[in-house]
């Protein structure tokens, strides 16, 4: 049996970047005591900031520190490195990218735009390249649409999509145009986020990108109310996701969840009633009868009583305990609060 904190030892001392990152989720593992993981991820934070290429290992320490509530921690780390690459522009900008991007993922979102705002800077006037450019006021849009200033990141999206199309950089132009025309919808500029969404859909595209057109078309047809159009394009982008990769088709199946649950909320019963057969008939699985049971579960609601019956047998069939917890949760009754004056 190999012996791993023989191994961890020796990377650390020999400054192997690479072979602590392959060791990192089970040297961690191995760890029993909150104290001895904080002083292990000291001492490898010290190595991670010196490495050449430190943002793989940086971001696995960062989930653990996140999961210690101690975000800074992390932040800190990221912080030397780009102090430490200050000299090379390129390394530079590199470091500050990354930076930023943990501000983002860790929810620091006025940070990750001071820091972006930083980067652009440096790009504009010391590194000239349109293409980081533009993905810089792209990443910037997106945060100032997360915090709520959805006109400023339309200006700064519009910005960028202006320069992907002059150096003819397609794809990237669509995603600018799909984000825009999220940001439309967010604001319920309806008429220009659906024109913004069929551009992207009339031109030759990868399927993620028009994985990604169908999902903002659905929010468009959903903020209009029009929810038989939302779940074709939802279809639409299952259909397309089945054969793209299992990250992507989970993201499409987590937003027709959202969807659903929204309905539900709503009291919209006999709209998902009569439009989860479509979805069954996608799958040979278990999720064939969890999209029949929601229909049922529906009509249930809606005051169907022998809907109860036939939803009690396509649940039974289920196995898959991830669509049983959604159902079970689904399945309780509201609870209404009244206030006794």
């Amino acid at each position: 049996m190999v012996d791993i904190k023989a191994e961890w030892e020796k990377a650390l001392d020999e400054k192997e970047c690479e072979k602590l990152l392959e060791l990192f989720d089970d040297y961690v593992d191995s760890i029993e005591t909150e104290e001895e993981l904080r002083m292990e991820l000291r001492r490898l934070g010290e190595v991670a900031v010196q490495c050449d290429e430190p943002y793989d290992l940086l971001h696995e320490i960062g989930h653990v520190y996140a999961h210690l509530d101690d975000v800074e921690s992390a932040i800190e780390l990221y912080k030397r490195v780009v102090e430490r690459k200050k000299d090379d522009p390129e390394e530079y900008a590199t470091a500050l990218y990354y930076l930023a991007d943990a501000y983002e993922h860790f929810g620091m979102l006025e940070k990750a735009i001071e820091t972006y705002q930083k980067l652009l800077e440096h790009e504009e006037n010391i590194l000239k390249n349109d293409k980081e450019i533009a993905l810089t006021l792209a990443n910037l849009a997106v945060n100032y649409d997360e915090i709520g200033e959805t006109e400023k990141a339309i200006e700064l999206m519009e910005r960028a999509r202006e320069i992907f199309e002059r150096i003819n950089d397609e794809k990237n132009g669509l995603i600018s145009l799909l984000d825009l025309a999220h940001f439309h919808y967010e604001l319920g500029n309806y008429k220009d986020a659906e024109a913004l969404i069929n551009e992207v859909l009339r031109t030759p595209r990868d399927d993620e990108i028009e994985i990604n057109a169908k999902l903002v078309e659905a929010e468009i047809y959903a903020g209009k109310e029009y929810y038989e159009g939302a779940f074709r394009a939802v279809r639409d982008a299952l259909v397309k996701a089945i054969n793209v990769g299992d990250d992507v088709f989970g993201l499409v199946f987590d937003t027709l969840v959202d969807f659903i649950e929204g309905l539900f909320n709503e009291e919209a019963y006999e709209t998902v009633a009569k439009n989860m057969e479509a979805f069954a008939e996608l799958f040979e699985d278990d999720t064939a009868y969890f999209f029949r049971a929601i229909a049922e579960l529906a009509r249930w609601k809606a005051g169907d009583e022998g809907a109860k019956t036939r939803f009690d047998e396509l649940y039974s069939r289920i196995e898959n305990e991830e669509l049983l917890s959604v159902l079970d949760e689904w399945k309780k009754p509201k609870l209404s609060l009244e206030l006794g004056l």
